[in-house]
Parts: C-alpha cells; structure tokens; sequence
C-alpha cells in the first residue's frame, strides 16, 4: 500500500505542477474556442488539460517501474505497456482536437484503433464469469470485440459528463478510488497476481485527477478537453478489462461444489468485476439517454446539445458547485455501494444504509433552492457558505454617490481576461471618492 499511495501522490504532484504552465502554453496556442450554444461558462477558457495528465501517467509508470514491489508487475505482465500504447495514440488524437475540432468519426475510429493497440498487446477479455452458468472462455474474435465495445463506450460515457467544471475529473477520481480498493483486495487478500496491473493504474488515475481537479473545480481555470477526458476513460477501461478479462475466478477458491454453483454462490465476489459499469452508472446513463434523444429528433447521435442530465440540474435551480456534488454523491453511492455489498452481502445494514442515502439524494434533487444553516453553535467550524450571514453595517456619511458599479470587462485577443485574475469585474468609482 505504502508503493501505491507514493505512486499516487507522485502522479498528482507532476500532474498538478505541469497544469499551470500547460494552461499558459494553450493559452499562448490559443486553444481556447469560442463559447458554444451548450457550454455553461462566460468567459474563454484554455483546454489542452490532457497534456499535464498524460504526462503524469508516464511518471507514474515510471516511478512504479523502479519501486521494488511494484516492479514485478512490468516484468510479469504486458500489459501496462499496452496501457501506455493506447493511452498515447487517444491523447494524440484528443490534442488534435482540442485545437483543430476533428469530426466525431474521427475521434470514434481513433478510440477503437486504441483499442486495437491494447489487444495485440495483450490487455484484453479472456473470460467472463456469468451467474447460474460458471465461467465463460470467449474466443480471440470475441474478446477482441468485447474490449473494443468496452472501451468505446467508458470513452465517450466520460467524454459526454465532462461538462460542468470538475465533473468528470471528480467522477473518474471516485471511480478509481472505489475500484482501487477492490482490486487491491484481490491481490493483497487473495494474493492473485494478475489483479497487480489493475491496482496500480486505478491509483495512478487517481493521482492524475487529484492533481488536475485543483486547477478545474469552479470557476475553472483551463479544462481537461477531450485529450484529458478519452485519456482518463481509456485507463478506466483498461482497469476493468485486465482484472475482468485476465483474474480467473478459479483462483479464488473461496467455495466448493461444481462450477455452476460456485458462480452462482460467488455473485457478491463477481459483481465488483464488472465495477467500472456501475461506478460509471450514471454517465452510461447520460449517454444513452442523448443518443435516444437526438435519434429521436433526426439528429446525429454525435451532435451537441444541452439535454444532459448535469445541464437538466442547471436548469431546475440548482447551482453549479451543487450540481457538480450532486453528481459526486450519486456515482459514490453506486460506486461505494457495489463494493460494500460484494464484501458483506448478507448485511441487511449495507441495504438499509444505500436506501437511506438514496432518499438523501432524492431530497437534495427535489430542493434544489434549499441552503442548510449550521447551528449557531456550530458557526465556528462549518464552512462559510452555510453560516448564518449577518447584515453589514453601514458606515456614517456613505452616500448614494459612492455607490459602486462592476461594468464587466470583455475578452482581449485569445481570451486574455483568463491569463490574470479569476473576477472578470473592475471597480469603478468616482474621481475623489476614497479607495
């Protein structure tokens, strides 16, 4: 544990530091589009985040491969090779756009190509353990399409959430972290082997969103764009193929009994395999959703629209900061909740606690104007959004004339109001009055 938390908070360091001068060199690029029909910001703002993560993966995998219990893992496996392979060709082409706007079938047959790249290497779908009927071996042609359609489809269902400032960077982070804790149970508890490259790309994506989320999180400073966003979806699915498609159930060997009833007995232990659909539950959800709506309207599949479900939340009343933790808190509760319940399934504790969060949740969604107030007692240490405000004092001889008026200030060439300070305001007041 103590190789993957250095290798987690190297990952975030190298991240976090390269953002800032990653942010200066799109803005200098200027790869900073034109506000669109659909977004939610005002003012321009950089992309081309995907660089400073890319090359946080590669420090990660570096560092991993020179620590002494995590090097056995490049040594014994491909497959963080083949990570690193894809991982380079989706970040290409997700620069490219981010600067030029490539069409969508563009970007869609780079996604499978990387995915193409991960299988002749290696990282791919052996076998499936389905309930009731026991493990499964899947033909190479099989796998091969299975891992492509997996791929293409945690791609875009990260791609289609990254629309509010620290969304899809704070979605993919719970992700990793309820992932990473079922993996590193498999290798540390069962002691399997295999479950080793798993672990430790679920905590260097980690790392690579606690590193980018300090420079997105509203108002956003540079966003990720799509070379960050395919990038962080490409490793998410590279951690569910290699411990779903390379973990053989077998060596469990936690029940007896034939291979029908043992799979049938172990449901709890396999519903954590196919973890990253549910901890992406809800921007699966997202994508359906869109891709039945514009179809429905005669539309392309691929074309723009502000039907998701983070800008549904907008427009109910919610803020942005609650929107982005509303979503927080559902995708932890599928996340976390799957992961629970594979550990203690017969604790009635675990459903009652998912269904008292649930009806949580469901309140937090239907007031969307509520603000909770702290205690008076309590003000000290709650943040200060939710103290109980007092009116401010006016000073004696204020006047209507020193009224003060914000008169916002227009983009410059290239959006040059992001280089400087987040307030897009300038004070202006008249001539004599004091400062």
């Amino acid at each position: 544990m103590r190789d993957y938390l250095l290798t987690l908070c190297v990952t975030a360091a190298v991240t976090y530091l390269l953002t800032g001068p990653v942010r200066k060199f799109a803005i200098a690029t200027g790869a900073m589009p034109e506000i669109r029909a659909r977004d939610v910001h005002r003012e321009p703002t950089p992309r081309l985040g995907g660089i400073a993560m890319f090359f946080g993966l590669c420090t990660g995998l570096l560092v991993a491969d020179h620590l002494q219990n995590l090097s056995s893992v490049f040594e014994l496996s491909n497959e963080p090779r083949a990570l690193l392979s894809g991982a380079a060709l989706i970040w290409l082409i997700g620069v490219l756009d981010d600067k030029f706007e490539l069409d969508a079938l563009i970007k869609l047959g780079a996604q499978m190509i990387s995915a193409g790249v991960m299988v002749a290497q290696g990282l791919t779908i052996l076998w499936l353990p389905i309930p009731g009927v026991g493990v499964v071996s899947l033909t190479p042609g099989q796998g091969t399409l299975l891992t492509v359609a997996l791929v293409v489809v945690t791609i875009n269902a990260v791609n289609f959430v990254d629309g509010l400032d620290g969304l899809a960077a704070g979605m993919v982070c719970i992700a990793a972290a309820a992932f990473f804790l079922y993996a590193y149970r498999l290798w540390y508890g069962y002691t399997i082997e295999a479950a080793a490259p798993a672990t430790l790309f679920t905590a260097i994506l980690m790392g690579m969103c606690l590193g980018f989320l300090p420079h997105n999180m509203h108002p956003a400073r540079i966003f990720m764009g799509d070379s960050g966003s395919m990038l962080i979806g490409l490793i998410l699915a590279a951690s569910a193929i290699s411990i779903t498609g390379q973990v053989d159930p077998d060596v469990l060997k936690i029940f007896e009994g034939s291979t029908r009833e043992a799979t049938h007995a172990a449901l709890p232990v396999f519903i954590p395999l196919v973890l990253p659909l549910t901890i992406i539950a809800i921007p699966m959800a997202d994508l359906v959703l869109a891709i039945v709506r514009r179809t429905w309207k005669g539309q392309s599949p691929f074309a723009a629209d502000r039907g998701h479900l983070h800008h549904r939340l907008l427009e109910i009343g919610h803020s942005h900061s609650r929107a982005v933790l509303i979503m927080y808190f559902w995708s932890a509760l599928i996340a976390f909740g799957t992961l629970a319940y594979s550990v203690h399934s017969a604790s009635m504790w675990i459903v009652l606690g998912i269904t008292v969060l649930s009806a949580i949740g469901l309140v937090l969604l239907l007031l969307p104007r509520f603000t909770p107030r702290a205690p008076r007692w309590a003000q000290a240490v709650v943040p200060p959004r939710y103290r109980r405000r007092k009116p401010a004092p006016v000073p004696e001889g204020v006047g209507p004339d020193l009224t003060e008026e914000r008169v916002p200030v227009p983009a410059g060439l290239h959006g040059a109001t992001a280089i400087g300070n987040r307030e897009r305001f300038t004070d202006r007041r008249k001539a004599g009055t004091p400062s």
